[in-house]
C-alpha cells in the first residue's frame, strides 16, 4: 500500500516543548511549556497536521526516573497541549543510555522511521523539528525535513555542522509559522 500524504510534524521534547534541564526532567512538576508552544501545537492542529513527539529519555535507563513517572510527565503534556487547542497523537521515546548501539535513539534514524511507518505517510513532506544536532541529524536521516529551533539547545547547535536544508527559526512558534506559510 502506497504511502499517503498525511500532515505530519514530528517535535522532539526537551528543549523544543518544555525547557530543558542538564539535570533532566524528571517529574511532572518539573515539567514546564517554553511561551507558546502549545499554542503552536494548537495552530498545527487547526490547519489539519498530526503532531507526534520522538524524545530520548536516557533519565529511565540511569534511573533517575521510571516509566511511570514519564507516563505522569506525558499526561501533564497531553493536558496542557489541549488547554491551548492541540493535540498530541503520540509520544515515542527511547529509554535506552546514550552508550547503547540501538536503533531507536536519536541521532539514529530509528524513531522516526518506525512513526514514519506507523502512520503510513512520506518522509519528505515532515519537518522533524528539534533543539539538538542529534535532532536533525536523525531528521535527515530518515530523509525528513530537518528543523532547528533555538530554544533549549538550539543557540549552540546552530553553529554546528547541520544537515543540508535546516530550516533555523527561533522557537516553535516561529516554526509552526513558516509550516503553515510552506
Amino acid at each position: 500500500m502506497p504511502a499517503t500524504a498525511l500532515r505530519l510534524v514530528i517535535l522532539d521534547r526537551d528543549g523544543v516543548i518544555n525547557h530543558d534541564s542538564d539535570a533532566y526532567i524528571k517529574s511532572p512538576d518539573e515539567w514546564q511549556p517554553i511561551d507558546g508552544s502549545l499554542e503552536a501545537i494548537g495552530r498545527l492542529c487547526a490547519a489539519g497536521y498530526r503532531v507526534v513527539v520522538a524524545t530520548n529519555q536516557s533519565g529511565i535507563a540511569r534511573g533517575l526516573f521510571d516509566l511511570a513517572t514519564l507516563g505522569a510527565i506525558h499526561s501533564k503534556m497531553h493536558q496542557c497541549a489541549a488547554q491551548a487547542g492541540g493535540h498530541i497523537d503520540a509520544v515515542f521515546f527511547c529509554p535506552h543510555a546514550g552508550d547503547t548501539q540501538c536503533e531507536c535513539r536519536k541521532p539514529k534514524p530509528g524513531m522516526i522511521l518506525e512513526i514514519l511507518r506507523r502512520y503510513g505517510t512520506l518522509p519528505d513532506e515532515v519537518f522533524v523539528i528539534g533543539d539538538s544536532l542529534r535532532d536533525v541529524q536523525a531528521a535527515a536521516a530518515a530523509q525528513c525535513r530537518p528543523g532547528l529551533v533555538l530554544t533549549g539547545n538550539g543557540r549552540k547547535t546552530q553553529d554546528m555542522d547541520l544537515p543540508f536544508g535546516t530550516v533555523i527559526e527561533a522557537d516553535l512558534a516561529s516554526f509552526v509559522d513558516h509550516v503553515l506559510l510552506a
